[in-house]
């Protein structure tokens, strides 16, 4: 990989120590992948923040870090609520690693703005054409597919890196033609919003990495293009996927596959809740200010039987304090930072109903436990009232 002369010098060590490491990652990296040399990123997004994920080792070797990131970069979610973890049921030592983590990220400079979704509190981090090297699955696939934006899924490491060199190797999804559909997706289905998490659980599983190309007969909006999104990054690894009319083509011969109203219900009829359901969650990825807004309307009039959870980012409940306080005023839980996949707070109960194909997909192996699905008015029924 060719590296200029400013590259070069990072890379022997003659601008820190820190810098020669995260250089040795990217040009790691570069070779693994083939790309030809390193690309300026507009923003990045780290991964590798929850404790319950990185563990000691990952805090020691942030911490070793020096220097500053020379680009805008934010966290992906903490492993609890950074200010009312205790309401969650965090214990004091797993807190103090927790706060430790972030802090250690803050003295590089990145922006303890824990979120999945940080293109719906800084909408600046990336536009159409931007080169980007975003961590979390779900955001790298609404930044490529949704915005247009250029970003293959890099590890937290590798994110960190570019954070503080402020490029990241040329190849894959920065590459024009590795962007064409492979495959296409005929939905014969009148979508209601739920059913895009359903439906990105099923395709993901299908296509692995492929680049599936859907034709709806409807347009998705914003938040179903999430959820489809992020349901198809946890049950496969989809990183890119077209909706429009005017998307690209996939090659001749590509093949198809048909989604029906009957795949979706069987998905449904499997998942279906219980009552052994003892916990349900919503917000993953994080909720919108729209899907908050709904949430507050529902529970209006209601107290919860069950435990309930909305997960959303912080600069959204700040913004939206007023439905913050709708909702929990049901005796449900707005929680900032974090998620119900990624935090220790999930590990106490048996099983969680959630209105998410990617939580659908990564309870199971990351917490342990049975995961049931439904549409956020079936969430809040199950949580007011026994399923």
């Amino acid at each position: 990989m060719h590296l200029s002369r400013e590259e070069e010098r990072a890379y022997q060590g003659e601008e820190g120590e820190s810098l020669r490491r995260a250089m040795e990652i990217l040009v790691a990296l570069g070779d693994i992948y083939g790309a030809d040399r390193l690309i300026p990123v507009r923003s990045v997004q780290v991964a590798g923040v929850s404790f319950k994920t990185i563990g000691e080792a990952g805090l020691e070797w942030i911490s070793d870090l020096r220097g500053r990131v020379v680009v805008s970069a934010v966290l992906n979610p903490a492993g609890m609520d950074l200010t009312r973890w205790q309401k969650m049921g965090i214990d004091e030592r797993f807190a103090k690693k927790q706060l430790e983590i972030v802090e250690a990220y803050r003295r590089l400079g990145v922006s303890p703005d824990c979120t999945c979704t940080p293109y719906q509190i800084r909408p600046e981090l990336a536009r159409r054409g931007d080169h980007l090297a975003w961590s979390e699955s779900s955001a790298v696939s609404f930044a490529n597919s949704v915005i247009g934006a250029k970003t293959n899924r890099e590890g937290g490491p590798s994110a960190l890196a570019a954070a503080l060199v402020g490029k990241t190797p040329r190849y894959g999804y920065h590459i024009e033609e590795k962007r064409v559909p492979t495959i296409n997706i005929a939905v014969e289905a009148d979508l209601k919003p739920s059913d895009y998490g359903i439906l990105g659980y099923i395709i993901g599983k299908e296509v692995g990495d492929g680049v599936p190309r859907f034709i709806f007969r409807k347009r998705p909006d914003v938040d179903d293009l999430k959820a489809l999104g992020a349901a198809m990054a946890a049950s496969g690894s989809v990183a890119l996927y077209y909706f429009d009319e005017e998307a690209p083509a996939a090659p001749k011969g590509s093949e198809e596959i048909l989604v029906s109203d009957r795949d979706l219900q069987d998905v449904r009829q499997e998942c279906a809740p219980d009552d052994e359901v003892d916990v349900v969650a919503i917000g993953c990825p994080h909720s919108s200010e729209r899907e908050l807004a709904e949430v507050a309307r529902l529970l209006e009039g209601n107290k919860v039987e069950r435990e309930l959870w909305i997960c959303t980012a912080r600069a959204t409940a700040e913004r939206r304090s007023d439905l913050v306080g709708k909702i929990e005023r049901s005796g449900a839980r707005v929680f900032c930072d974090t998620c119900m996949v990624v935090s220790p707070a999930s590990d106490r109960y048996r099983k969680m109903m959630v209105n998410s194909g990617k939580a659908l997909a990564y309870i199971p192996t990351l917490c342990k436990m049975k995961a049931a699905y439904g549409s956020v008015e079936e969430c809040v029924r199950a949580a007011t009232r026994r399923v």
